[in-house]
């Protein structure tokens, strides 16, 4: 939950552990964080509220062991993160895929999207979402990018990033907790914000 949350690397939180009195090597932070993200994600999957249908939609970009990968994310008219996709291409087959899987995962078909003006998204969006607007006008994409610095502020101290699926773990984990601080899913929700994650974390890890 640390790790996911605040800008801390694993060796800052085997530091705070210690602090506490338990003895963590960092690797095993690392091995709990790639372990139970998805399990974690996958418990609270009922409780998630419905995605809006309305999607601002844009990529991002991260460096993997010296190459650059694309991350695809998507939010709707509440600030909620429909969904994030790491891809090694920005093409239309990576926008195809992302729009498939958000739409299939949520169950949600946009009756609008706005994105930026990259020559990919027209015809995928023709394809999969005929009947929905899209939109480009200049600057209708700013609350996508705006958002695009939480997850970039996460990834700031992870340096010597090696591995996709490693990353890709911790930029899902992300999206999942900042939905779960937004009061995005039906837990802990009587909770104020600054004790939601705690107690929705303690009751999904019941759950697993």
């Amino acid at each position: 939950r640390w790790y996911l949350r605040f800008g801390l690397s694993y060796r800052d939180v085997e530091e705070l552990l210690t602090e506490r009195g338990i003895e963590v090597d960092h690797v095993t932070v690392y091995r709990w964080v790639q372990r139970f993200t998805p399990l974690l994600a996958e418990a609270a999957r009922p409780c998630r509220h419905a995605v809006g249908d309305r999607w601002w939609a844009d990529e991002t970009y991260v460096k993997v062991a010296g190459r650059w990968r694309y991350v695809y994310r998507a939010i709707d008219q509440s600030g909620q993160v429909v969904d994030v996709l790491m891809s090694t291409h920005r093409d239309v087959k990576a926008a195809r895929r992302f729009f498939e899987r958000a739409i299939g995962t949520t169950k949600t078909t946009p009756v609008e999207v706005v994105t930026d003006r990259a020559p990919v998204y027209p015809a995928v969006l023709e394809e999969l979402l005929p009947a929905a607007w899209h939109r480009t006008e200049q600057y209708t994409n700013n609350r996508i990018e705006a958002d695009h610095g939480r997850v970039k502020a996460r990834l700031r101290p992870m340096r010597g990033l090696k591995q996709d699926r490693n990353v890709g773990v911790v930029i899902a984990g992300h999206a999942f907790v900042q939905n779960l601080r937004r009061g995005h899913y039906e837990l802990a929700v009587e909770e104020p914000a600054n004790r939601r994650l705690t107690v929705a974390f303690d009751q999904l890890a019941l759950v697993i």
